[in-house]
């Protein structure tokens, strides 16, 4: 790499929701539409990455811990009102003091658990992890996947065969081929504007700076007094995904802060590059070839010796 390795660190505890980041990308790489049909699954529209999703803000509802207390994860003018929501509209239980992330104090239902009106919404924008070992670069046969001089990974379309080969190495399931021909797409962090010296379109985009671009490594020790600061304000369930060199894929060049466990976001826990064990496997697949020669030709051997 001729440049310095650059990435994200998504703050899902400042994320509203407004989907800009969405928007963003989609009007900049001139994504297809998609993510148009009512799903019932709130407004998770888009419901996951995809060839045409390169960015998917994830909406998870779910019931608010017993006892937890309003927390102003971002501290916002009460008389401007509530904060955005999807489409515009106001987030659910948002009181423009507190984040997305939090909400009002529980209360004792009627099971003694969290009253059923008493919901948090979970947002955040997923995208590529652009990972240390990406097990996709393995198995691409034509080279079509490259990591770029920034320390990303990217596909050129116009080389990609379809094989498919890279969808299942992914070990976050990111990569996906396009019904119509095929071939693989997914997020190049902006290659083209990383080039230019300017940030990606969706960091660009994101109105509560949830999204952030710059230095990996400098991400990494602001993700880390971040972490930190909620841990003082008592949100002890905050924690960093993908951040950690030594995790089963050398650590991610987008790397998130979430408020619950990997699996809520639909994030495997311990994600391994796929193709680890293949220098293992061409090993014994080399000596397993040897013996074979090695028995094919003793045979000619033995067979010449008995000849008259």
């Amino acid at each position: 790499m001729s440049e310095e390795r650059v990435g994200f660190f998504t703050d899902t505890s400042v994320c509203i929701g407004c989907k800009a980041c969405e928007v963003a990308c989609k009007e900049w790489n001139a994504l297809p539409e998609d993510g148009l049909s009512l799903t019932g699954m709130s407004y998770d529209n888009t419901q996951a990455l995809g060839a045409s999703s390169w960015r998917h803000v994830a909406f998870i509802e779910q019931a608010a811990p017993q006892g937890r207390t309003q927390l102003p994860l971002v501290e916002a003018d009460s008389a401007k009102g509530p904060a955005p929501g999807p489409l515009g509209a106001a987030a659910p239980g948002s009181s423009g003091a507190a984040s997305l992330g939090s909400s009002r104090e529980a209360s004792p239902g009627p099971s003694g658990g969290a009253s059923s009106t008493d919901m948090r919404w979970l947002m955040s924008s997923d995208v590529c992890k652009h990972c240390t070992h990406a097990a996709c670069l393995d198995v691409c046969p034509t080279g079509s996947l490259f990591r770029t001089e920034f320390g990303t990974v990217v596909v050129q379309e116009d080389i990609c065969n379809g094989c498919g080969y890279c969808v299942p190495a992914c070990p976050y399931g990111v990569i996906e081929q396009r019904p119509h021909d095929g071939r693989a797409f997914k997020c190049t962090l902006c290659y083209d504007r990383l080039g230019a010296g300017q940030e990606p379109a969706c960091a660009k985009a994101c109105p509560t700076e949830s999204i952030q671009f710059g230095p990996l490594d400098e991400l990494r020790e602001r993700a880390a007094l971040r972490v930190d600061e909620l841990h003082e304000a008592g949100v002890d369930e905050a924690r960093l995904y993908g951040h950690d060199p030594a995790d089963g894929v050398g650590g991610d060049g987008a790397f998130f802060l979430l408020l619950d466990r990997p699996e809520v976001y639909g994030l495997p826990p311990d994600p391994v590059v796929t193709t680890r064990d293949l220098p293992a496997m061409w090993k014994h697949a080399a000596g397993a070839a040897l013996s074979l020669l090695g028995g094919v030709a003793a045979a000619f051997a033995l067979v010449g010796r008995r000849r008259p």
